[in-house]
């Protein structure tokens, strides 16, 4: 059993890429497939996929090789839950990294959410 699944999900990612793996597998549940979404969207990985074996489904994350320096930081965590009101939504690293914000209307990035005008809970950055 995991106690915080997302933190695992991240810490695979930035283990696979700076071993320089092709691909990571990783657990399934809709909110790591909502957060691996968003960095395919935004160009932190290449591709994912969703796989079942004998009801078991994992996601394959296809890594990108030049980006074995991306920084994945985990905010929120299951013991100290951190929100932000859309005027409180900050820019990460000038606009060159983004910040997944779990909302109302879904998993989206830091831009996207301020668009909607709208907060939620700060998931991760990704730099």
């Amino acid at each position: 059993m995991n106690t915080d699944p997302i933190a695992d999900l991240l810490t695979r990612i930035r283990n696979a890429s700076k071993a320089h793996h092709e691909k990571a597998i990783i657990p399934y549940s809709k909110a790591k497939e909502g957060i691996v979404k968003v960095m395919k969207d935004k160009g932190f990985i290449e591709d994912y996929k969703v796989k079942e074996e004998k009801n078991l489904r994992t996601l394959e994350i296809k890594l990108i090789e030049e980006r074995s320096d991306m920084t994945l930081k985990r905010i929120s965590s299951p013991g100290q839950r951190i929100y932000v009101k859309n005027n409180d939504i900050k820019e990460i690293k000038s606009g060159l990294g983004i910040s997944i914000i779990s909302t109302s209307k879904g998993i989206m990035t830091n831009s996207e959410a301020k668009k909607q005008n709208i907060g939620g809970e700060i998931i991760c950055e990704i730099y």
